[in-house]
């Protein structure tokens, strides 16, 4: 899930600055926002804190413990620290959002999102995109096997010698 997070934000991030300055509407905007916060996307951004932490730690401690103390007191600072970042990230989600869809398709989605099966979807999401990642890999690779093969044949048939 951290892994597709952080390729989402990236994508985004991106997609959002390659865009040409778009400035959908205040009424788009509230809608993008209020799914934004019905879809919990803050709180996914606020998941890669503790993994931005781990990385930083080693950097920074240098596995000394007078200094891991202190980096650890320091962590609700930081979490403070983090809350803009946050923020930035679901205003630039839901610029995503409002250029792409129309108010009235902002609050259809949202809807979906606040029904019982479309919090259903969101709790899943992150299993169901792991499966769908191993199915994509699982399925790729055997094709790629099964193409080389038939391929390989195919090429020796025609006398190239492989």
């Amino acid at each position: 899930m951290l892994r597709r997070l952080l390729v989402m934000v990236g994508t985004l991030v991106l997609w959002v600055s390659a865009a040409p300055a778009q400035t959908p509407s205040p009424d788009a905007m509230a809608a993008a926002r209020s799914l934004v916060v019905t879809m919990k996307q803050a709180d996914q951004y606020r998941a890669l804190l503790p993994e931005i932490l781990l990385t930083l730690k080693p950097q920074l401690t240098q596995d000394r413990p007078e200094i891991e103390r202190d980096y650890e007191a320091m962590t609700p600072v930081i979490v403070d620290a983090f809350a803009p970042y946050v923020q930035q990230m679901v205003d630039q989600l839901a610029t995503v959002y409002a250029n792409s869809f129309s108010v009235d398709e902002l609050k259809q989605i949202e809807a979906f999102y606040k029904q019982p099966v479309g919090q259903k979807l969101l709790s899943k999401d992150a299993a169901l995109e792991q499966s769908a990642t191993q199915i994509g890999e699982d399925g790729g690779r055997k094709a790629a096997d099964d193409l080389r093969t038939r391929l390989t044949q195919a090429l020796r048939q025609k006398g190239h010698k492989l």
